[in-house]
């Protein structure tokens, strides 16, 4: 039977909160906090996986914990190890032949932290919540979404105003609030799901504590408790070797420290750092608001500049200046995604770039630049404000684009600059999400809008575009997947983007703790967080 409303199921909510802070004050009193790494399983772990949790709101409703490691609300599906979706509140679910109607059974076995029964009615009111305040949600699309209803306590049906393959994506990365116990300003903290661990306690820019779900519908986490600790990752690293934490976030520069009694685990990801290169030669363009610009590169616009930079850079030797030999050379997007197809080429392809350069009228210069009609084969290549790791990249690959006779002149810019800039110059960007609607951003003619991360190289080409209208229109997981790997074949050959490195995400981890490996998804991007997506499987060896 479905929970009374409103105030029987507010006022258990409130009831619980409070008996959990409460502990978690008397917690907090002890020490727990840094006490996980000296006492083992009995008083938890403690953990630094960088700020970002930190840094906006844990409510699902307003795009909290996305992106495939919400430990809290759990989601209608979930990415498994092997990046396939699988079913997580909904037991399995069925697509209309016309691609426009979701049909999703859901498991009867769960109940939210506050101990109410989660229903169909939880489902519908948090999509619809969603749906009604889509400017709040940046990480969520539901743009399309027509209605969403309840056919019983167990059926879900979602109906579409148009195609869209890229839904099932979404049912992965909105986790489920209950409807009747849902509080916009109390759910920025202390959000209440249906997941493994529940928030008992949250300091600001400080600490956040989770208990384990001794109700979670498949099985209690063996672990009790988990801190979650902000500081500077210098601090990590200090407090790390005096035994004060249990697992580390470290960027690749500290992979080579020694840490008694610690580990260092390099997790795979999904997560592809790449160049975009402007297609078009340079001009100026007048955006929506009226703003005129400028767009296209007269060097980057000649494709074979773009080719030679692809086939004749060494990215194991990038890979080894910039990032500590931590992360895998790149070609596209990696295939530990259903819907990558990297292209397949050998590179450090000296003497080929040079003939593709030589071939296309380029001529080196005294100082070993390429020149040709007066105009030196020269670009600025631009990188985010505050990321060393992109800016070691963009280093490491200027010196190789030199060792061919290309000059690449290094800037950085705030992402409000970058939004504009990168349309006349290249940039590195990092991509990894387990959505193949990226391809869209990248690709699809119509995105570019000068001000913004889609399509700034201005790619354009009508089959690529019919391509991604296919995909997107795909009632099926196989079609669609079929249709994005052509999306990557065809656009190959035009060298709009420069794959350069699949990243690895780096961790100190305690010699007796075990975070399932084996488990770990491959991580999207950002570094830190993902690495707590199995949290409910990690134990003390």
């Amino acid at each position: 039977m479905k929970r009374l409303k409103k105030n029987t199921g507010w006022s258990k909510w409130i009831s619980l909160t409070l008996i959990v802070l409460l502990a978690a004050a008397i917690l907090a009193g002890c020490g727990s906090a840094d006490q996980g790494a000296e006492s083992g399983a009995e008083d938890g772990v403690t953990a630094y996986v960088g700020g970002t949790i930190f840094e906006s709101s844990l409510d699902p409703v307003k795009g909290g914990m996305a992106y495939g490691y919400s430990f809290i609300n759990s989601a209608l599906t979930k990415v498994s190890p092997e990046s396939e979706y699988v079913g997580d509140l909904a037991k399995d679910w069925e697509i209309s032949d016309d691609a426009r109607t979701y049909t999703f059974k859901l498991r009867q076995d769960v109940k939210f932290h506050d101990g109410s029964d989660f229903t169909a009615e939880d489902v519908v009111f948090t999509y619809n919540t969603v749906k009604e305040n889509q400017g709040d949600n940046a990480n969520v699309d539901l743009s399309r979404l027509e209605s969403v209803t309840a056919r019983g306590d167990d059926t879900v049906v979602f109906t579409l105003k148009e195609p869209y393959s890229s839904f099932l994506d979404q049912t992965a990365l909105l986790g489920i609030v209950p409807s009747d116990g849902y509080d916009s300003e109390t759910f920025d903290t202390m959000p209440v799901g249906t997941g493994p661990w529940k928030i008992v306690q949250y300091d600001t820019e400080q600490k956040i504590i989770v208990a384990a779900n001794e109700s979670y519908y498949e099985g209690a986490p063996e672990i009790s408790q988990v801190t979650l600790l902000n500081m500077e990752e210098d601090t990590a690293i200090a407090n790390a070797k005096s035994g004060q934490l249990d697992v580390v976030m470290v960027d690749p520069a500290y992979v080579s420290e020694e840490v008694e009694g610690m580990h260092i685990e390099n997790l795979e990801t999904m997560d592809v750092r790449q160049i975009s290169l402007p297609v078009t030669k340079e001009t100026s363009y007048t955006t929506e608001s009226g703003k005129t610009i400028t767009v296209g590169n007269n060097v980057t616009s000649d494709k074979a500049v773009r080719q030679a930079l692809t086939i004749g850079i060494d990215r194991g030797k990038i890979i080894d200046d910039a990032l500590n030999g931590v992360g895998k050379p790149a070609e596209g997007f990696t295939t530990n995604l259903s819907w990558g197809s990297p292209a397949n080429f050998e590179d450090n392809d000296k003497e080929g770039a040079a003939k593709l350069l030589e071939d296309a009228g380029w001529k080196k210069g005294s100082d070993g630049i390429y020149e040709k009609d007066g105009q030196k084969c020269r670009f600025t290549l631009l990188s985010p404000s505050g990321d060393t790791a992109r800016y070691q990249l963009a280093a490491a690959f200027a010196e190789e684009a030199k060792s061919i006779g290309i000059q690449v002149d290094l800037d950085q810019k705030t992402w409000d600059e970058l939004n504009t800039e990168a349309a006349s110059n290249g940039v590195v960007w990092g991509w990894g999400q387990y959505d193949p609607v990226i391809l869209k951003n990248l690709f699809y003619s119509e995105s570019f809008t000068g001000d913004g991360t889609a399509n700034t190289v201005r790619y354009s080409n009508k089959t690529v575009d019919r391509l991604i209208d296919t995909a997107l229109g795909a009632n099926n997981r196989e079609d669609a997947v079929r249709a994005w790997k052509q999306v990557q074949e065809e656009s190959a050959d035009d060298y709009a983007y420069i794959y350069l490195v699949n990243i690895e995400h780096s961790y100190f981890v305690k010699d007796n703790l075990d975070i399932s490996v084996e488990t770990q998804i491959p991580h999207p991007h950002g570094h830190g967080m993902p690495v707590i997506n199995n949290m409910k499987d990690w134990s003390w060896k």
